[in-house]
């Protein structure tokens, strides 16, 4: 993939939070330059398909203590979400039914984008480049009124893999990152570095910012921009070739992007040319604040099928 790259020098503290250092423009590669995906003509489940025993395995060797730390938000009406989505409950009570032991019985009644509020992964169908899809699926042949006849989220699986956390925010001495901070392929590395630990391929590679303390406490500040990875980090991650890239902001990179001319880039890196799931808006604080950097990553997306994501509540376990 050709990257052009647009100089802006400089990078500003301000009240202790960092801002963005530089902008990269990119171009999304010809259909012809990124498919068939690597893993061969009409694949579905990209980089899913390093979900192997022997992943599983490895992910199991991590575990020593038996602790938990959930990654996952509560889903309920105070989290942040997109102004076109919408998360509405109603409890439903039924009944008491009519036997001795009076069971009584109550349900729920949901309105809401199941597959792309809260803590979500965002599978292959959730993206395009104009009208194609990761592998180079057409999506005028692929949608219907009831779902995605290929690309859904139910093609995806149990995940249980090695999870790296990078933290980013502890990296450069801050609680969060600036509110447009664009995390670059040095960052990581550095964070790496400092942490002793380095990616293999499989990973499940979760990035911590910080952006997760804002969450249901300024939600207008969480979703009007946030800190995460640019052009250069993803195409540098998605070398490293990971099972998911996950982080604690609502869409894993910089957004806006620095460069006005483009929406989201690295949603079509990831999704559309490599294959690379996105994990979304992931609760970091408990991981990042004991300073878990590898640990065995758990994850099953709903089985609903067709859908463009999932509503997900992903594991730790070390």
């Amino acid at each position: 993939m050709r990257v052009l790259t647009v100089g802006i020098a400089g990078v500003a503290l301000t009240v202790g939070l960092m801002t963005a250092a530089h902008a990269q423009s990119w171009k999304p590669p010809a259909d012809s330059q990124r498919c068939p995906s690597k893993w061969g003509a009409g694949d579905e489940r990209g980089s899913g398909n390093h979900m192997k025993p022997e992943t599983l395995l490895k992910a199991v060797r991590l575990i020593k203590t038996g602790e938990t730390i959930e990654l996952g938000h509560v889903l309920n009406d105070k989290m942040p979400i997109s102004a076109t989505r919408r998360w509405d409950v109603h409890t439903k009570r039924t009944f008491v039914n009519p036997q001795s032991n009076r069971r009584g019985s109550n349900e729920e009644i949901v309105l809401s984008e199941i597959g792309q509020v809260g803590t979500q992964l965002d599978g292959f169908a959730h993206q395009s480049i104009d009208n194609s899809h990761y592998n180079c699926f057409k999506t005028d042949e692929i949608s219907t009124r009831t779902g995605f006849t290929k690309l859904g989220i139910e093609k995806v699986g149990t995940l249980i893999t090695r999870g790296v956390l990078i933290d980013v925010a502890a990296l450069k001495g801050v609680e969060t990152l600036g509110d447009t901070y664009e995390i670059t392929p040095q960052d990581l590395q550095q964070a790496l570095q400092r942490q002793n630990v380095s990616l293999q391929p499989g990973d499940a590679v979760i990035i911590n910012t910080g952006w997760n303390k804002l969450w249901a406490k300024d939600n207008a500040r969480y979703m009007k921009t946030c800190p995460g990875i640019g052009v250069a980090a993803a195409e540098w991650l998605a070398k490293q070739d990971p099972m998911l890239v996950g982080a604690d902001n609502w869409p894993v990179e910089v957004a806006p992007n620095p460069d006005p001319q483009i929406s989201l880039p690295v949603h079509q890196i990831m999704l559309a040319v490599n294959g690379i799931h996105i994990l979304e808006n992931m609760k970091l604080d408990e991981l990042a604040g004991k300073k878990v950097y590898e640990f065995a990553f758990i994850m099953q997306p709903l089985k609903a099928q067709g859908f463009t994501g999932s509503t997900v509540a992903p594991i730790a376990v070390r």
